[in-house]
């Protein structure tokens, strides 16, 4: 490092605070929902090679620190002051745009003539086109369904709107209006940036402030670096599954291997399905990208509560993803729901973290989050309005010694909830119930947290509710050293009616005046057997609504009675002798066991090595093939049991043996 140490704390101390004013700008400023309450935005400052040197540690999506502006930097060359980038192209800025509603700017800052650093933003748009209302479906098959895709350009040129944009953004989006008010507030912050920057320069030199950005990577990889060190060296092996791609019934498998060696970590994604002609996949460009380290990051930051938050987190890590998988897809596949597969891969980070050390991470996540919009005609612009109901999310699991968050996940953003007041005001709905799912976290020792529930009733006829992200209907989140898994999530039309309607995942739902539309999220697995739970936190975990008094009873043996804990009757149901949990076992519930009775790691790990040998275009119908000869009648997630249909296992794995032995093998490495 070319710095003093005290004056880098400072000159850090300092391009942080800019980097998060920058972000209490655009907050302030912001049109929608999105922005001004859920927070679904992030800024920063970056370096000439694309990293991030400045990040906010406590607003806005924090885990994007470990994204690379570079591709998008250098596709606009010649750039002068008062320009500004704009993109949302996945595939042409290589990964810093992950799907199309993420709109990003990028603003060099100038001295002397010179670039000496770039601010960046970026912010969830609540509709960019597209074939859907809020431009996000499962059963998109292609990127270009997905919305109006925006490759690097300037939006500002020389301090001047570029006209011809904004007339074709707005012509290709349903929310002109609003996605303008959130561009103007991106640029609002983006001005912030270049003040400060300017304030730091004047005040300590820019060869001081040229040397920080380099010296607070470096010392920020340094403490990345110490952290790691407490996953001890090895290979360990995990994975898990999205229950299907929505456009078929058949699970997606995501596999990881980890390996450490003296700080550094290397996650081998090979052996992982091939993309999906659905949205579902990841655009990561084979880089380390932030969708596939994220966990990594959340561990270096949580047991180094000191570290920087920048680019150099990412600097101890690299990867393997295999081309035109679902975790390094490939143009044109679609990406909207990117962060379903990406919250699987914090799952099985934590599964192989298990696996090397136990007790240094939380049971499984609930895995899915799921933006709760309603589309709704609107006669006044003859348009359809677009709203955000409610950013639903589950919680975290369970932990050694601690309880998993209760209806929070902030596993990937400081998201924020949206005040019912102000959707009330804005949309024809009405907020029936938005509170906590009694019994849904994995019981445990340490138990997981409960999830989020909501019940709306719609008010105006012709709406469409969207909830893109639906996961963990099939396959629950799971539970670790004897904790159970959480609960799986569910979404109802008009419960408790005579229509009710169980709807499993959803895309668009048309909706009508009167109707209700409950979802229940799914919740984080436990830690621990919960038969050793403090009877007294059970109790209390009661009192608050967290669990019932049945549930109290059948899941952790404690009998509730006059709003006390019945002593008797209490030691008499744990009394049963209970061989103790191998503290590195998982508990993945029934559906999974019933699954991998058939299909077990090696047998799916021939079939993607053979599927991969195929031609890219035929890889997903020639999958699907394959299962629907082994398994016919395969289920949609939700719709029925997978004991139901797979009660006869050994006739399944001759068929999928009989089908898999029919793809061609793919050549030897060497052969002619």
């Amino acid at each position: 490092m070319q710095l003093d140490p005290t004056l880098l704390e400072i000159l850090g101390t300092k391009a942080s605070a800019a980097a998060e004013e920058m972000s209490y700008t655009l907050q302030r400023t912001g049109r929608t929902l999105f922005v001004k309450e859920t927070a679904d935005f992030a800024t920063g400052l970056v370096r000439q090679d694309g990293l991030f040197f400045a990040y906010p540690r406590g607003i806005g999506v924090a885990f994007f620190v470990a994204l690379d502006c570079n591709a998008t930097i250098r596709s606009v060359p010649n750039l002068e002051p008062g320009d500004v980038i704009i993109t949302n192209d996945p595939y042409r800025s290589q990964g810093l745009a992950t799907h199309l509603p993420d709109l990003h700017m990028i603003r060099p800052y100038f001295h002397d003539g010179k670039i000496v650093c770039y601010g960046w933003c970026f912010i969830h748009s609540t509709d960019v086109g597209g074939r859907v209302p809020s431009s996000i479906s499962p059963a998109n098959q292609e990127i270009f369904q997905e919305g109006l895709i925006i490759p690097p350009m300037k939006i500002v040129e020389r301090g001047e709107f570029n006209p011809d944009f904004l007339t074709l953004f707005s012509a290709n989006c349903r929310t002109p209006d609003d996605n303008l008010g959130d561009i103007k507030a991106m640029l609002a912050s983006l001005n912030t940036g270049a003040q400060r920057v300017a304030e730091i320069i004047e005040q300590h030199g820019i060869e001081t402030f040229m040397a920080c950005q380099g010296d607070l990577v470096e010392y920020t990889e340094a403490k990345a670096r110490d952290a790691l060190r407490k996953i001890p060296d090895g290979t360990y092996e995990f994975w898990d599954y999205l229950d299907d791609d929505f456009v078929s019934n058949v699970p997606v498998r995501v596999r990881l291997a980890m390996t450490a060696k003296d700080g550094a970590v290397t996650l081998d994604f090979t052996g992982t399905d091939p993309q999906v002609a659905a949205a579902y996949n990841m655009p990561t460009s084979g880089r380390t990208h932030v969708w596939l380290i994220v966990q990594l990051i959340s561990f270096i930051c949580t047991y180094d509560k000191t570290v920087l938050m920048n680019g150099g987190l990412l600097k101890p890590i690299s990867v393997i993803t295999p081309p035109a998988s679902v975790v390094h897809a490939e143009f044109p596949a679609p990406v909207g729901i990117r962060t379903a597969p990406g919250k699987r891969i914090m799952d099985i980070t934590c599964g192989a973290i298990h696996k090397a050390a136990p007790g240094l991470v939380a049971a499984a996540r609930s895995g899915a989050s799921a933006p709760l919009t309603l589309a709704e005609y609107d006669p006044d612009t003859a348009r359809r309005n677009v709203l955000v109901v409610q950013h639903m999310v589950g919680s975290t699991g369970g932990r050694k010694g601690h309880d998993g968050i209760d209806a929070r996940d902030t596993s990937l953003a400081n998201l924020a909830n949206n005040p019912l007041e102000i959707l009330e005001g804005d949309a024809g709905v009405v907020v029936l119930e938005y509170g906590i799912r009694p019994d849904s976290g994995g019981p445990g020792q340490w138990r997981g947290g409960v999830s989020q529930q909501i019940t709306f009733e719609v008010l105006r006829d012709s709406g469409t509710v969207l909830a893109r992200g639906m996961e963990r209907v099939r396959f629950r989140p799971w539970g670790m050293a004897g904790g159970k898994p959480g609960i799986s999530q569910r979404a109802v039309l008009n419960r408790g009616r005579q229509d009710e309607r169980e709807l499993g995942k959803l895309d668009a739902l048309a909706v009508s005046a009167g109707d209700t539309v409950t979802v229940m999220m799914p919740a984080g697995g436990g830690y621990g057997d919960p038969f050793l739970r403090d009877p007294e936190l059970v109790l209390r975990d009661v009192r608050c609504g967290y669990v019932t008094a049945e549930g109290a009873k059948r899941d952790y043996g404690v009998v509730i009675a006059k709003d006390a804990v019945d002593e008797a009757a209490t030691a008499k149901l744990r009394g049963r002798k209970r061989a103790a949990p191998d503290e590195r076992s998982f508990d993945f519930g029934s559906e999974r066991e019933v699954w991998e009775r058939v299909f077990d790691d090696a047998t799916m790990s021939e079939l993607n090595r053979r599927l991969f040998a195929l031609p890219k275009p035929l890889r997903a119908a020639k999958r699907r093939w394959v299962f629907e000869q082994a398994i016919p009648n395969l289920p949609r997630a939700g719709e029925a049991s997978l004991a139901t249909v797979m009660a006869d296992p050994a006739s399944i794995r001759r068929r999928l043996k009989k089908a898999i032995d029919s793809l061609p093998q793919p050549a030897r490495p060497g052969a002619e």
